[in-house]
C-alpha cells in the first residue's frame, strides 16, 4: 500500500474548495467494502479512521498494528453494534458514520430470516438514532435489493415492453420497490433493508438529519465473501461469484439456479469506492440524496458469466483440462431451500450520481473477473486443496 499523502497537498473537491480531514466512524471496517474504503482512505487523503468490527482480518494490515505512517489516523474498535455502549461515543467522535454491517448472503435470507432482519433493520436503529440526536451525517448502505422486482417481470416473457429501459432500469427517485409474498422469505433482507432506508429518509426529513444512501449493485473484487470450508462455514452459501470461484477451485462444475436467467450487472470495487470518497468529501453535493452505485455496461446474465469466469480461471490456472460437465441445472429450492425467489434484473440508472457526482465506472467485466479471479487462486487455491483432501481421508 502506497505511503499517506504529503501534507503539504492540498485537496479540492469538486467545487473546488480544500477538503478538511475528517474524523469517520466506519461501522462494518472490517469487511469488504470496509477494508478497501480504509486502504483508499489511509494512501490518499488526511482523514482519521475510527473502524468499527467484531473482525479485523481484512485490515488487519491496518491495524495489528498500525504501520508507522499511518500512527493516529486509524484504529480498530472491536465491538458488536447491537450491544455494546460504546457505539455512541465513537459516534460522537466522529465527523461522520459510515454504516456498512449487515447479512448480506441470500442463503441466510431463507435460513436466517430473523438474524437477517434483526442485523439490517433492529440493529441499525441505534446508528441512524445517535446520528439523529448528535447532528452527525450519516452515509448508509442498504442494497439495490431494495427495488426487489422489475415492472417488466410481470408482465409475459414474449412481451415486447421487457425491452423498453422504463420496465426495467431502477431509478432512485422513480422505481417502485415490488417484493414477493411473505411466504417467500429470501425478501427479509430487501425489506429490512428498505424499512431502514426510510427511516434515515424520515430523519432527514423531520429532524434534519445530513444522510446519503448507497445503494450497491454487485460490488466485485479482491476479498469479497468467502470460500465455504476455507474462511467460512463448510455450508455456507455465499454469493454468485464467489460460489462459482469455489467451483472453479475445486473443479466443480457451476451450478446454475433456475437456469442462470437472472441479470445481474457487476462494478469493480476500486471504481465504486471512488464515489464513496466523492461522496465523503462532498456533502454539499451528496447529502439528501440516494446514489446507484453500479457499472449497467457490464450486465450479463448469470448463465452467460458462468463459461466468462471458467475461461478466465482456466487462463490463469496453467490449462486445468476443462471438466466434462462445466456447468448444471439446479432449482433454487435445492439451492437455498424452500421459500426463494428472486428478482428478474438489477439494472440501475446512473443519471443522479452523475449529475451530483460526475461519477462512472471505468473497468469492464473481463478485467474485473480477470483481477478477482487471480485473487481468489493465488489466495484460496491450495486451501481449498488441503480442506478436500481432508474431507475425502475422513470419508
Amino acid at each position: 500500500m502506497s505511503s499517506s499523502p504529503s501534507p503539504a497537498a492540498t485537496r479540492l473537491d469538486l467545487d473546488g474548495n480544500p477538503i478538511a480531514p475528517l474524523t469517520i466512524c466506519m461501522i462494518g471496517a472490517g469487511g469488504f467494502i470496509g477494508s478497501h474504503l480504509c486502504e483508499k482512505l489511509m494512501a490518499e487523503t488526511h482523514h482519521t479512521v475510527l473502524a468499527v468490527d467484531v473482525y479485523c482480518d481484512k485490515i488487519r494490515h491496518l491495524v495489528d498494528p498500525a504501520p508507522p505512517h499511518l500512527a493516529g489516523r486509524i484504529s480498530f474498535h472491536r465491538l458488536n453494534i447491537k450491544n455494546d455502549s460504546r457505539l455512541e461515543g465513537l459516534i460522537k467522535m466522529a465527523d461522520l458514520t459510515i454504516n456498512l454491517a449487515a447479512i448480506c448472503t441470500p442463503a441466510d435470507y431463507n435460513t436466517r430470516p430473523l438474524d437477517t432482519i434483526y442485523s439490517n433493520f433492529i440493529d441499525a436503529l441505534p446508528v441512524v438514532k445517535y446520528c439523529s440526536e448528535n447532528s452527525k451525517r450519516l452515509i448508509h448502505f442498504p442494497t439495490c435489493e431494495v427495488y426487489g422486482k422489475t415492472i417488466g417481470s410481470f408482465l409475459p416473457k414474449d412481451h415486447p415492453l421487457r425491452k423498453e429501459p422504463e420496465f426495467y432500469v431502477l431509478k432512485e427517485d422513480e422505481s417502485p420497490c415490488i417484493f414477493g409474498p411473505i411466504v417467500k422469505q429470501r425478501w427479509s433482507y430487501a425489506c429490512a433493508k428498505q424499512l431502514i432506508e426510510r427511516l434515515v429518509f424520515a430523519e432527514g426529513a423531520e429532524n434534519g438529519l445530513d444522510f446519503t444512501i448507497v445503494r450497491p449493485f454487485n460490488w466485485i473484487g479482491p476479498r469479497m465473501d468467502f470460500i465455504p470450508g476455507v474462511d467460512g462455514p463448510s455450508e455456507g452459501v455465499p454469493r454468485v461469484l464467489a460460489c462459482f470461484s469455489n467451483n472453479l477451485l475445486r473443479r466443480e462444475p457451476l451450478k446454475l439456479v433456475d437456469g442462470g436467467q437472472s441479470q445481474r450487472t457487476f462494478v469493480y470495487i476500486k471504481d465504486a469506492i471512488e464515489a464513496v470518497v466523492l461522496m465523503i468529501e462532498n456533502p454539499a453535493r451528496a447529502n439528501g440524496h440516494i446514489f446507484n452505485v453500479g457499472n449497467p455496461n457490464n450486465e450479463v446474465t448469470v448463465r452467460e458469466l458462468a463459461p466468462m469466469m471458467t475461461e478466465v480461471y482456466t487462463q490463469m490456472s496453467q490449462g486445468e483440462a476443462p471438466l466434462d460437465e462445466p456447468m448444471i441445472d439446479v432449482s433454487s429450492s435445492q439451492f437455498y431451500g424452500e421459500g426463494y425467489d428472486d428478482s428478474d434484473k438489477r439494472i440501475p440508472d446512473m443519471t443522479i450520481i452523475n449529475k451530483q457526482l460526475g461519477w462512472n465506472p471505468k473497468t469492464p467485466l473481463k478485467d474485473l473477473l480477470e483481477t478477482t479471479l487471480t485473487y481468489q487462486h493465488k489466495t484460496y487455491k491450495e486451501a481449498a486443496k488441503r480442506q478436500m483432501s481432508q474431507a475425502s481421508a475422513s470419508t
